[in-house]
């Protein structure tokens, strides 16, 4: 029986590495470490690994932890060759450069050949795997790597996410076939069918325009059960006592973290703006607004992601010459915006899917046109964004009147002031933490428990 005590949660996420060491016995979190990833949207996972590394020696190192999950970014395209070695820089969810693919996919699906929300050919990828194409999912910017970098394609012999790369290297890469993933990352890829924890090969195959067979020789992730055991830490580090388990995406492994329960929804406010709410069956939105991932339990996780969130408010402290106190500060100042609007589309958008837009400040008077008034219509243009999402998912039936409200952009007391009275509902501010990271720690503790024989008869 293993004696160590802890067990360990990884965040990989756009911005950074985090390490959370976590005692199951209390709940609490003992000890943690942080390393930055490189900004951009296009990135070598070769800064994941080193990042990892980083962020451990901080948090103290594994030699009393047990079992460790890592939850990460979702759809990240990383491309392994024959012998394990990256293909091309990883390209992240934020990167936009597949939107035209995405709306090709689309259109190639229906008889009526047009690639919009609503379409036959949109309707179809609902049906079959619970999103409609945006650039953001991996299934798009394969078929981009096709289209651009057919010799890159041609080199591929396995296909994984952050998540997956970081699990794999954490076991010592040992061979492209201990590849594994869970059902909720896996279900970000556009490849995934909707309804079951299973591969769509022929829609792997279209994105890459190859046969099917040649699919069937691309090694995908085994996307392995909840709580399940899919190896063990690199014995070439010391590692080898550990237990690693499937890990999940980020949205999924912070639901988890915070105990995310029916009727209630979180609502991360980080680089991305993400709404997700735990439900016990599948949704399927042809508008496309609500993608139908997996949760990390065994339910499924209705989501809606902006790709602007809290870095509104930073781009607009730039314009102010406002810091985080005073940006705030200002914004309360007033009652309202006095009629000044901001489109908050500055990284172009995904909820609605408009990749192509940029920002705007609209309805500028004499009367508005000061750092007050801007900074108010700046908060309640990243807060009516967040209502737009909640909106398209209380739209397909799910009940959502709570609002958990999470992340760097929760912070601010100006979004904790106005949030309730812009998302037309309740609002709790959880004690802040790292959730994702936590909820992987959830997770291998879980995997501790039923990876002891005497305990996996009595588990219900």
């Amino acid at each position: 029986m293993n004696t160590r005590p802890y067990v360990a949660g990884v965040d990989t996420s756009t911005q950074s590495c985090k390490v959370v060491i976590y005692d199951p016995a209390t709940g609490t979190v003992v000890r943690q470490g942080k390393a930055p990833h490189p900004d951009g949207t296009e990135v070598d996972p070769q800064a994941w690994w080193g990042a990892f590394e980083q962020a451990l020696d901080q948090a103290g190192g594994l030699d009393d932890v047990a079992a460790l999950s890592v939850g990460g970014q979702q759809h990240g395209m990383v491309l392994l060759d024959e012998e394990g070695r990256v293909i091309r820089p990883a390209l992240l969810w934020n990167d936009t450069r597949s939107a035209s693919a995405a709306r090709d996919l689309i259109a190639e699906r229906g008889a009526d050949g047009l690639d919009t929300a609503g379409s036959e050919g949109a309707a179809w990828w609902a049906e079959a795997t619970g999103s409609v194409p945006v650039a953001s999912l991996t299934v798009t910017k394969l078929r981009w790597v096709a289209d651009n970098e057919p010799d890159n394609a041609a080199r591929i012999a396995a296909i994984c996410l952050p998540h997956d790369y970081l699990t794999w290297r954490i076991m010592g890469a040992p061979g492209l076939e201990a590849l594994a993933t869970d059902r909720s990352d896996a279900s970000g890829t556009g490849y995934m069918a909707r309804d079951t924890p299973s591969y769509r090969r022929d829609i792997l195959a279209a994105a890459l325009r190859i046969d099917e067979a040649d699919a069937d020789r691309i090694v995908l992730p085994r996307i392995a059960g909840p709580w399940e055991t899919v190896g063990r830490g690199d014995p070439a580090r010391g590692w080898g006592d550990i237990l690693i388990g499937p890990g999940a995406g980020d949205n999924a492994a912070a639901a988890l973290g915070v105990g995310l329960e029916p009727g209630s929804a979180l609502l991360s406010l980080g680089t991305s703006g993400v709404v997700a709410a735990v439900s016990s069956a599948p949704v399927a939105d042809p508008t496309g607004l609500v993608t139908g991932f997996a949760d990390a339990t065994g339910n499924w996780l209705p989501l809606a992601c902006t790709l602007n969130a809290s870095r509104i408010i930073d781009a607009m402290m730039r314009v102010t010459g406002l810091d985080y106190r005073q940006f705030d500060e200002h914004a309360l100042s007033v009652d309202d915006a006095g009629g000044l609007t901001l489109v908050p589309y500055f990284e172009g958008e995904r909820t609605p899917n408009l990749p192509g837009a940029t920002a705007e400040l609209r309805g500028m008077t004499l009367a508005n046109s000061d750092r007050a008034h801007v900074a108010r219509a700046t908060v309640e243009g990243l807060l009516d964004l967040m209502r737009y999402a909640l909106d398209a998912m209380r739209a397909l039936g799910v009940p959502l009147d709570r609002v958990l409200l999470v992340g760097g952009g929760a912070k601010s007391a100006a979004v904790q002031a106005l949030a309730a009275q812009r998302l037309d509902a309740a609002v709790e501010l959880p004690e802040a933490g790292e959730y994702v990271a936590l909820g992987a720690a959830k997770q291998a503790a879980r995997v501790l428990i039923l990876d002891n024989p005497e305990n996996k008869n009595s588990e219900k």
